[in-house]
């Protein structure tokens, strides 16, 4: 066990089990994620309370990329990265980040990416941006898309329920590994996460 599953391992539990409490949570079809080899996992993202969502209900220990102004902040920076994350500069070509993204599901990790680059303060799924499908594509690997509903209306104190819908992989084989594949590839995937999302909206029976 490496010092970033050991982190997942303590921290599930730990920062998962209040997350979980306080947001009623829900996950939906995390047996569709392969458990081994390298992998993508998109979501959408609308509030700071998705972050221990995702991390907790995710059958795989998540390599997330986060903006650098999160690493920039004392202890915060310091406690995301035991957790194996790592920064990206938004607007902007950031050629580390990259290599970091192809070398984590190159050695068979789970990249974690909020597929539209920000959280989206409309409440509702925003437009992916390529880094998602340009990892998947340049690596070969699958991307699965998972979709959180309620989070947008949680708030400390009112219990809104929160819900993840996990969706099955997605391969790209004969997309060019170019900016056309990418732009195709990112359509699929945004279509795939609005789907998830509007299902998480249909009433339970």
């Amino acid at each position: 066990m490496n010092r970033v599953d050991l982190a997942w391992a303590l921290g599930r539990p730990l920062m998962g089990t209040p997350t979980s409490l306080a947001t009623r949570l829900r996950s939906y079809g995390g047996e569709r994620v392969p458990r081994g080899g390298g992998l993508v996992v998109a979501f959408n993202h609308l509030h700071w309370i998705d972050i221990p969502c995702f991390g907790y209900v995710s059958p795989r220990n998540l390599y997330f990329l986060a903006k650098v102004e999160a690493h920039a902040v004392p202890l915060l920076g310091a406690y995301i990265r035991l957790f194996g994350s790592f920064s990206v500069r938004r607007g902007e070509s950031d050629r580390e980040a990259v290599r970091r993204m192809r070398e984590v599901v190159r050695s068979g990790e789970a990249l974690g990416i909020f597929a539209e680059g920000t959280r989206q303060r409309t409440g509702v799924p925003g437009r992916v941006q390529p880094g998602a499908a340009m990892v998947a594509l340049q690596e070969d690997v699958p991307v699965i898309c998972a979709a959180i509903h309620g989070s947008q209306t949680w708030r400390l104190g009112n219990f809104a329920p929160v819900s993840v819908a996990w969706g099955e992989p997605l391969r790209f084989e004969g997309l060019p590994k170019g900016a056309k594949g990418y732009r195709e590839a990112s359509a699929e995937i945004e279509r795939e996460l609005h789907r998830l999302w509007e299902w998480l909206q249909l009433p339970l029976d």
